[in-house]
């Protein structure tokens, strides 16, 4: 019996000793992150990405008129 109950308290003792603190530490530290927002780098990188990806949707739509007056069935045979 007590071979059993020591089976069961190591695990928890060694989960309450070693990952439960590393679990916290990093908890708040990710939320401490989260509420400080995003750092100017962050803020200009999303910018670029949101310029690039307007640019992208530009240039789809002039290839879709293209493809348009080129080839007006080219839609069904690929949708």
């Amino acid at each position: 019996m007590t071979a059993i109950v020591a089976l069961i308290v190591t695990p928890i003792i060694l989960f309450m000793l070693f990952v439960a603190p590393i679990w916290l530490i990093l908890s708040y530290r990710s939320k401490r992150q989260v509420k400080q927002g995003l750092s100017d780098e962050e803020k200009t990188q999303v910018m670029q990405l949101a310029n690039q990806a307007e640019q992208l949707a530009e240039r789809v739509k002039t290839l879709e008129k293209i493809l348009d007056a080129e080839s007006p069935s080219w839609r069904e045979k690929h949708e």
